[in-house]
């Protein structure tokens, strides 16, 4: 405790760690989307993180790659890394079934974590489609928790859309709190 202390006057402290076990709620979540919200799967995941140049990290990208490859033979996912705009690498995986989405998003994060690269990840990112267009249900793993994001054209999103979103699943997802942190992802690669 001691030690906890003087780390932060001295401006150190630990980065919060990803809490992985808030990731299957979205399987249950999924069938309440579609039953309340007329939202269903769209069949692509995404997991965003920041890239580090070291041969740790490149062992961990090959290990993810490898676990990929053979869910991919199991389940029959696709998936396929790219970076983004700012540079952040995306696992963005493709499935009908939903389930394997989750369970993949798990084994990307987990083997992360598992590397010591757990602080590296940003969030995992789930596709809806509704009347109203897509919708994506993102998942900050800093946080622990997940927020709407209804993009509506251009640089615009649907704020009343996001809302009625939150409180028809605030009884089944842990939703973030703080809407300032319902941070919106323009150019999401899925």
């Amino acid at each position: 405790m001691r030690f906890k202390i003087l780390d932060s006057i001295l401006g150190k402290s630990e980065l919060p760690t990803a809490k992985l076990d808030r990731l299957f709620a979205m399987s249950t979540a999924s069938i309440t989307m579609e039953a309340n919200l007329g939202l269903s799967p769209d069949g692509t995941a995404g997991i965003c993180f920041k890239p580090i140049e070291s041969s740790k990290y490149e062992a961990a990208r090959s290990e993810i790659q490898e676990l990929l490859s053979y869910s991919a033979r199991e389940t029959g996912t696709k998936y396929r890394v790219e970076q983004d705009e700012y540079r952040f690498l995306w696992v963005v995986l493709e499935d009908p079934h939903f389930d394997d989405l989750v369970a993949n998003v798990h084994l990307v994060s987990t083997t992360m974590v598992e590397h010591g690269f757990g602080e590296r990840l940003l969030c995992a990112v789930y596709r809806f489609r509704g009347k109203e267009g897509p919708v994506f249900w993102i998942y900050s793993f800093k946080g622990g928790a997940y927020y709407p994001f209804a993009p509506a054209g251009g640089q615009n999103r649907d704020n009343s859309l996001e809302f009625r979103l939150r409180s028809v699943m605030e009884p089944e997802l842990p939703i973030e709190k703080d809407v300032e942190k319902w941070y919106p992802l323009w150019g999401i690669p899925l």
